[in-house]
């Protein structure tokens, strides 16, 4: 187990490295100057090339590289030109919202995948599979900004019973006391469970939607899983041992088929953590989506590169998790290891 923890960790730092030298190269050889951004439209040469020299824009590659990786662990991202602000306390500011949205879409998706398909499988009745892989079809055609839209029109314009895109809470709404800066936590926290209640209305629309896609992935691949799982016969010998069919199911049939899924769980859980920017930008979410869309607008290359190498790391650490608890559930995959017979 230890041999498996080094080598994924290994792994992990290499990638988080190729991420790095790829953010910071595309950033670099991109058309726009940041001096000439930095400095304005009318500044003359002599400015602008002040300037680059001030950024220490020539210097070599292999140096700035250096130079912005060492500032980067020590907390200095870069300053964003078009706020006149930090970036880290840009993305400081906004990253407890993203990642309130993505936990719950996250736990929206996989657990409604699991259900669905648990319904779908169990019983084997064609009507309610064939409903279910409509749904898991339509969310895996549909754009999601175009989803927003329609959700937003409907349970907003039309319905009038959940609140618009109004950010995480209504403007008359009390803001909890900060400790983890995501809102439905801290209102419990502090118990005001009128503010929990609201920022639980206002992420309902944007976290279904957001979750949707993820969910209709889960649910075909974990009923696709069970479906191969259900016919093994160590499942006829559980059930010969008196153990009820649900019983069996449950205990030995989900387990062994939920392992793909787990794999993927990882890679999607990063990717909803670092935000949907359409998603962001129809419900006017304050995340780091509405912030990086900003970020390309304005040509504020220092937050685009920080974000890239924040997501990069997201997808980095959660993977390697995924990969321990992979090796903790099925012994099979550990580096060395036999399976016990």
């Amino acid at each position: 187990m230890l041999k498996l923890v080094l080598t994924r960790t290994a792994a992990s730092l290499v990638a988080i490295f190729g991420a790095s030298i790829l953010a910071f190269v595309l950033l670099r050889v991109a058309p726009a100057d940041p001096a000439r951004l930095l400095a304005g439209p009318f500044a003359t040469e002599e400015v602008v090339e002040a300037q680059r020299v001030a950024l220490g824009l020539k210097d070599s590659l292999v140096s700035q590289y250096f130079r912005y990786i060492g500032d980067f662990f020590q907390g200095d991202w870069g300053f964003s030109f078009s706020v006149g602000r930090p970036v880290i306390d840009q993305i400081g500011s906004r990253l407890p919202a993203s990642i309130e949205l993505g936990l719950y879409a996250f736990i929206f998706a996989l657990v409604g995948a699991v259900i669905c398909a648990l319904l779908a499988t169990y019983r084997r009745r064609r009507a309610v599979d064939h409903t279910i892989n409509g749904f898991a079809l339509f969310g895996l055609g549909t754009p999601p900004f175009w989803l927003a839209l329609i959700v937003l029109l409907v349970f907003f314009g039309i319905l009038d019973i959940l609140p618009g895109p109004e950010g995480r809470l209504s403007p008359r709404q009390e803001a909890p006391p900060e400790v983890t800066r995501m809102y439905t936590i801290d209102a419990l926290l502090a118990g005001q469970l009128g503010t929990f209640f609201d920022a639980g209305k206002h992420l309902l629309l944007p976290a279904l939607v957001l979750g949707f896609a993820p969910w209709a992935f889960f649910f075909r691949l974990l009923r696709a899983s069970l479906l191969e799982v259900s016919g093994e016969q160590y499942l006829a010998t559980a059930r010969s041992k008196g153990i009820r069919r649900w019983t069996a199911f449950r205990r030995h049939a989900l387990p062994n088929a939920f392992l793909p899924t787990l794999t993927a769980a990882g890679l999607i859980f990063a990717a909803l953590l670092a935000g949907s920017v359409l998603v962001e930008s129809v419900y006017q979410w304050p995340g780091l989506g509405a912030l990086v869309r900003d970020g390309v607008i304005e040509q504020d290359y220092a937050v685009v590169q920080a974000f890239i190498l924040i997501g990069a790391f997201a997808y980095v650490v959660v993977n390697l998790v995924v990969d321990i608890l992979y090796g903790v559930i099925d012994p099979r995959t550990r580096t060395g290891s036999a399976v016990t017979k």
